[in-house]
């Protein structure tokens, strides 16, 4: 890639490059600048640190977390809304585990507008079961644990057990249904 190309957009493109083939611990800025074929401080133009390009690469791949829930929940309600929510984060995060093991599970303000806005499709899926305000916030929690929990155990082959992992996913869903139907 040429210098002029160079953009915190493709420094991040690049990243994501870097943690699909070899996983968190091989994103640095070396690697990353190496895949740019330019030097390190190259990069410092268009990221701070490599603090700073996690959070950006987290931030990216919420976004990508967020478009495809929301397509999938799109025109649904209620449960097929929650359904098609869970499975949509679960496919992505077995499709690309690297760039999922990848994100920032802590508040950060350059995540901030991804966070928000997986926020605001599981709230607006959650209303269909009269959960609004303080409620609402209580079970996207609760539903984000359930699907994050779920994916990061699956991603590191923490289910030991013979049973099939679709099977116990599906559990999970109708479990997550029937509890917020259940009356709050």
């Amino acid at each position: 890639m040429a210098r002029a190309a160079l953009s915190t957009s493709a420094v991040v493109d690049l990243a994501i490059e870097v943690l699909d083939e070899g996983g968190p611990e091989a994103l640095t800025l070396s690697a990353v600048s190496g895949r740019a074929g330019v030097t390190t401080p190259s990069l410092y133009k268009h990221v701070y640190s490599l603090a700073e390009l996690r959070a950006l690469v987290s931030a990216r791949v919420m976004n990508d977390i967020a478009d495809r829930a929301g397509h999938a929940v799109l025109g649904r309600s209620a449960d097929e809304a929650i359904r098609a929510f869970m499975t949509a984060w679960r496919h992505y995060a077995r499709q690309h585990p690297h760039r999922y093991s990848a994100v920032l599970q802590s508040p950060d303000p350059r995540t901030a507008e991804a966070g928000t806005r997986l926020v605001d499709i599981i709230t607006a899926a959650l209303r269909a079961y009269g959960l609004e305000d303080s409620a609402a916030i209580h079970a996207a929690r609760c539903l984000r644990a359930a699907v994050h929990g779920f994916a990061v155990l699956e991603a590191q082959d923490a289910f030991g057990l013979p049973e099939n992992l679709d099977d116990s996913y599906e559990l999970l869903i109708r479990m997550t249904v029937a509890g917020l139907r259940a009356p709050h």
